[in-house]
C-alpha cells in the first residue's frame, strides 16, 4: 500500500509532536502510566477498560469545556474548530441545504460518517442535498439537532467501522454521549454578533439550562434544553444584471446565513428495576424554523410574458423558502447481567426527521392573475426503527494471559421515507418560482427492512500486544446481503511508543432517499461558465424516464479501509499520534450531473413530462481512493500551583482520486444523447471542492480564576470546477484566529471572545462564478463567509 506524502508543514508539525485533539486530558501533573491519564472510551471497542491511548484505532474525545471554548453557536461549527479532519461549509441559496447543512469527515461524503447517540444509531435527515454544494446527493444526520448543553463528551472514531456498527461507518463514527446523573447542572446565556461587513449582521441570542435529578433511591433523570435565535447575514453584491430594472444597483439577493429560530431538548434517564436489571431511556428533540432566499426574480426577466406578475411585483421579487423542521428520537432499553456472566443490552430505537416547506413572496406564472404569492410545497419524512440485542462477556482461556472479550448481537431495522405533495397551485404548469411543489407522481411512502448479526472478539494478548476481529452480516430487503470484517492490532514497544493498525471492509447501503426521491426544481446550471436557470427533474432510479436516460438499480457502496499509526506517550505528559490511512470505495452513490439540452427536453416532453428542461438520477458510477494522514496530540505544562498551560493541535491531509467512472449506459445512446452522466463539475465535487489540508494550534492558559484561550487554524486551498477548465477557480489558503478570556467567580463563568478575530474572508469568486458580482464569495468555503463573530457568555453552574 502506498500513501501520498504529507505536505511539509505536516512533517514540521509531527516533529514538534505538538498537539492534537484528545481533549479529555487535564493540564495537571501527569501520572507515569499513559493508561492512567487517558479517558476510557466506548466507541470502536466492546472492552470495558479500553482507553484513548490504548485504542487500536485513532479516536478523539471532546469534552463540554472543549465545545464551550470554541464559542460556536452550533455543534457542527464547534466540531469544525476542534477536529482537523472535519469540514463544515455554510452554503447559501441552496434550497433545503440552507436549513440543514451537511458536514464531512476525512473528505468523504457526509452520509459516509455514522452518528451515534449513547452508542445507538441516529437517523438521517429527510432532505436530499441536490444542489451544487458539499454532500450533493446525500442525506446525512443533522448534527445541529443535538443540544450542546446535553453533551457529556463526544468520541470521534477516525476509522472504518461497518463491521462493528453497520452501514454508513466508512469515514468514521461520531458517538455523542449525553450527560447523566442525579445532580449538577447549569444555566447559560450567550449574545453574539457577526462583523458589519457588506451589511453582514447575524445577531445571535442563545439560552439554555440543564440539570440532573434523583428518581428515588434507584435512578436519575437528566434534562437539557436550549433556544437559539440567529438573524441572517447578507454578503450579496449589488444587482447589475438589468440596467432598466427599478432595482438596478441595489442589493436584491440574500446571500449568507439564513434567519433561524431553534428549540432543542434532551432527556437521559436510568432506573434500577432489580440489582441485575436496569431500565434506561433517552430522547432528543429539535424544532427549527429557517427562512432563506432564492434567486431574485428581476422585473426585466419576466415582464414581457407575465403581466400578472408585474402587477404584483412591479420591481421584481425575492422568493423566500420557509423550512419547518422537526427532528426527534427516542431510545428505551433494558441492560444487566445474567447468571453466567453475560452482559446484555436490549433496546428499541425510533426516530425521524420531518421537513415541511412553504414559500412566500413568489409566483406561479402558469396561473396568471390567479396565482397565489405563497405556496405549500410539500413535506419529506424519514423514519428509522431499530431493535437491538447485544451481548458481551470476558471469557477466560488457558492460552491467553487476559480474558477474551466476546461480543455478539442481532439487529432488526426498518426504514421509511415519505414524500407528501404540495398544494395544487404549487405544481400547476411550470410550478411555483424558486421551488415547484411536489406533485402527485412524486408522493408516496417507501420502506425496507434489514436484519443483521455480528461477532466481535478483542483481547490484550500480553502487556504489549492487543488484537481484535469483527465480522457483520446484513440482509436488506431491497438489494440483498453484504458481509464486512475488520482486523485491529496494537503493539507497545515500551511505555512511550506504540504501533497500531487496522484493516477492514465496509459498506453503505443506498438510502431510501437516494432510491426514491422525486422532485422538480429550478436550478442555475453553469453552462459555458454562465449560470443559466433550468427546470430540472430528479427521477427515482426505477422511473421509466430515468431508465431511458441511463439509470440502473442502486447497489451498496463497498469500501476497503487501511490505517497504520504511531502513539507517543512519554512521561512528560505529551500525548501525540500520527496515523496514515487509505479508504477505497467502489460503486460510490452519486447524483448524476444535470442532463440538460434540447435533446433531453424533447425526450422528456415526448414521454409526457412537459415544462422540464433537464433530468438527473442517482448512480453507482464512481470508484474512488482517499489517502491521508492525521497528526494530533496535547502537551500540558504545570507553571505553578495555580497556573497551567496546555497546547493542543492537529493536522489532517487527505487526497481523493477518482479511480474509475462507469461508461454511459447504452440507454443514453438509444435516446440519441452523448452527455456524461458524471460531468466535470461533479467530478470536482468529489476530488477538489474541499481543502486537502487543515492544521490548527491552540493554547489554554489558566491563572487562578482567569482562563485565556487562543487558536490559529489554517485552511488549505481548494478548487471548484466549471463546466470547462476556463471556469475552474482555486481559492487560497486562509488562517483564522479565535480567542477568548474567561473569569470564574463563585459558581459563575463569564466569557468574552471572538471567532475569526481578524475578520478573514475567502477569496472572492471570479467573473465566471460570481453571477454578475452578486454572489461574491464561494459557497464551498470551509469556514463560511460571514466574517468575524464576537460573543459573550454567562454561565451559572451547580
Amino acid at each position: 500500500m502506498r500513501f501520498a506524502p504529507a505536505p511539509r508543514h505536516a512533517v514540521l508539525f509531527a516533529a514538534l509532536a505538538a498537539a492534537g485533539v484528545t481533549h479529555a486530558q487535564d493540564a495537571k501533573q501527569q501520572p507515569t502510566k499513559a493508561k492512567e491519564l487517558q479517558t476510557v472510551v466506548v466507541t470502536g471497542t466492546r472492552m470495558a477498560d479500553r482507553t484513548v491511548a490504548y485504542s487500536m484505532a485513532p479516536i478523539d474525545v471532546l469534552t463540554p469545556k472543549d465545545l464551550e471554548q470554541t464559542g460556536a453557536p452550533s455543534l457542527a461549527q464547534a466540531l469544525r474548530t476542534l477536529l482537523p479532519s472535519f469540514n463544515f461549509p455554510q452554503p447559501s441559496v441552496t434550497d433545503g441545504t440552507d436549513a440543514i447543512q451537511p458536514a464531512q469527515l476525512r473528505g468523504l461524503s457526509p452520509d459516509e460518517t455514522l452518528v451515534l447517540i449513547n452508542g445507538k444509531r441516529q437517523h438521517t435527515t429527510a432532505i436530499v442535498n441536490v444542489n451544487g454544494t458539499l454532500g450533493r446527493g446525500s442525506s446525512p444526520v443533522d448534527l445541529n439537532a443535538i443540544p450542546m448543553n446535553a453533551i457529556a463528551r463526544i468520541e470521534v472514531l477516525r476509522d472504518g467501522a461497518a463491521a462493528q456498527y453497520g452501514s454508513d461507518a466508512i469515514a468514521g463514527v461520531i458517538n455523542i454521549i449525553l450527560k447523566g446523573g442525579n445532580h449538577g447542572g447549569s444555566v447559560s446565556g450567550t449574545l453574539g454578533q457577526y462583523s458589519k461587513h457588506d451589511n453582514a449582521d447575524g445577531r445571535t441570542a442563545q439560552g439554555g439550562a440543564d440539570g440532573g435529578f434523583a428518581l428515588g433511591q434507584k435512578g436519575w433523570i437528566y434534562l437539557s434544553a436550549d433556544y437559539t435565535h440567529q438573524d441572517p447575514t447578507n454578503l450579496a453584491g449589488p444587482d447589475l444584471r438589468y440596467p432598466t430594472n427599478p432595482t438596478y444597483g441595489q442589493v436584491t439577493f440574500h446571500y449568507g446565513i439564513p434567519l433561524l429560530k431553534q428549540k432543542n431538548a434532551a432527556i437521559n434517564m436510568q432506573y434500577d428495576l432489580t440489582p441485575q436489571v436496569q431500565f434506561y431511556a433517552f430522547s432528543v428533540f429539535n424544532k427549527r424554523n429557517v427562512s432563506a432566499g432564492g434567486f431574485f426574480r428581476s422585473l426585466s426577466a419576466y415582464s414581457a410574458s407575465n403581466p400578472a406578475a408585474v402587477a404584483v411585483y412591479p420591481a421584481g421579487y425575492l422568493p423566500i423558502e420557509n423550512s419547518s423542521i422537526l427532528d426527534t428520537s427516542l431510545v428505551a432499553g433494558l441492560r444487566g447481567t445474567v447468571l453466567d456472566g453475560w452482559h446484555y443490552d436490549l433496546s428499541y430505537n425510533t426516530g425521524g426527521n420531518h421537513w415541511k416547506l412553504d414559500t412566500s413572496n413568489t409566483f406561479n406564472y402558469s396561473l396568471g392573475a390567479a396565482s397565489p404569492t405563497g405556496f405549500y410545497i410539500g413535506t419529506l419524512l424519514n423514519r428509522e426503527d431499530v431493535l437491538n440485542a447485544d451481548f458481551n462477556k470476558g471469557v477466560d482461556l488457558s492460552w491467553l494471559k487476559n480474558p477474551l472479550t466476546v461480543a455478539w448481537g442481532l439487529e432488526h431495522r426498518k426504514d421509511s421515507f415519505t414524500i407528501k405533495q404540495g398544494d395544487a397551485a404549487s405544481y400547476a404548469g411550470a410550478g411555483a418560482q424558486v421551488f415547484p411543489g411536489y406533485q402527485p407522481l412524486d408522493a408516496g411512502t417507501h420502506s425496507r427492512h434489514d436484519n443483521a448479526a455480528y461477532l466481535d472478539l478483542e483481547t490484550d494478548f500480553n502487556d504489549q500486544l492487543s488484537g481484535g476481529f469483527a465480522v457483520r452480516h446484513e440482509n436488506y430487503s431491497d438489494f440483498g446481503s453484504t458481509t464486512s470484517w475488520k482486523f485491529s492490532g496494537r503493539y507497545g514497544f515500551n511505555d512511550t511508543v506504540a504501533l497500531r493498525a487496522t484493516a477492514s471492509t465496509g459498506f453503505r447501503a443506498p438510502s431510501l432517499q437516494q432510491e426514491w426521491y422525486s422532485s422538480t426544481a429550478i436550478n442555475f446550471v453553469n453552462v459555458g461558465n454562465t449560470l443559466v436557470p433550468f427546470t430540472i427533474r430528479t427521477f427515482p432510479v426505477n422511473n421509466p424516464a430515468a431508465v431511458a436516460l441511463g439509470a440502473q438499480p442502486l447497489q451498496p457502496e463497498k469500501s476497503h479501509n487501511y490505517s497504520i499509526g504511531l502513539v507517543f506517550t512519554p512521561q512528560s505528559g505529551l500525548y501525540a499520534t500520527v496515523d496514515l490511512y487509505q479508504i477505497s470505495i467502489d460503486n460510490r452513490i452519486i447524483l448524476s450531473g444535470n442532463l440538460v439540452g434540447t435533446a433531453v427536453q424533447n425526450y422528456l416532453t415526448s414521454v409526457g413530462i412537459p415544462f422540464v428542461s433537464g433530468g438527473r438520477f442517482f448512480t453507482n458510477a464512481v470508484s474512488t481512493r482517499t489517502r491521508g494522514v492525521d497528526v494530533v496530540g496535547t502537551y500540558p505544562v504545570q507553571l505553578g500551583d495555580s497556573s497551567t498551560l496546555k497546547f493542543t493541535g492537529g493536522l489532517n491531509y487527505n487526497k481523493t482520486t477518482i479511480l474509475s467512472i462507469a461508461p454511459n449506459p447504452p440507454q443514453l445512446g438509444l435516446a440519441g444523447l452523448t452527455l456524461p452522466v458524471i460531468d466535470r463539475t461533479n467530478q470536482g465535487y468529489i476530488t477538489n471542492s474541499t481543502p486537502k489540508d487543515k492544521v490548527f494550534l491552540a493554547a489554554d492558559w489558566s491563572l487562578g480564576s482567569w482562563r485565556v484561550h487562543g487558536q490559529a487554524t489554517r485552511y488549505g486551498t481548494w478548487t471548484i470546477y466549471g463546466s470547462t477548465p476556463s471556469g475552474d477557480q482555486t481559492y487560497g489558503a486562509k488562517v483564522l484566529l479565535d480567542a477568548s478570556v474567561s473569569y470564574l467567580w463563585n459558581n459563575w463563568d463569564f466569557t468574552v471572545g471572538a471567532n475569526n478575530l481578524t475578520n478573514q474572508y475567502p477569496d472572492q469568486n471570479n467573473a465566471a462564478n460570481n453571477f454578475g458580482g452578486i454572489l461574491a464569495y464561494p459557497n464551498s468555503s470551509p469556514f463560511g463567509f460571514s466574517g468575524a463573530y464576537y460573543y459573550g457568555t454567562a454561565t451559572f453552574r451547580w
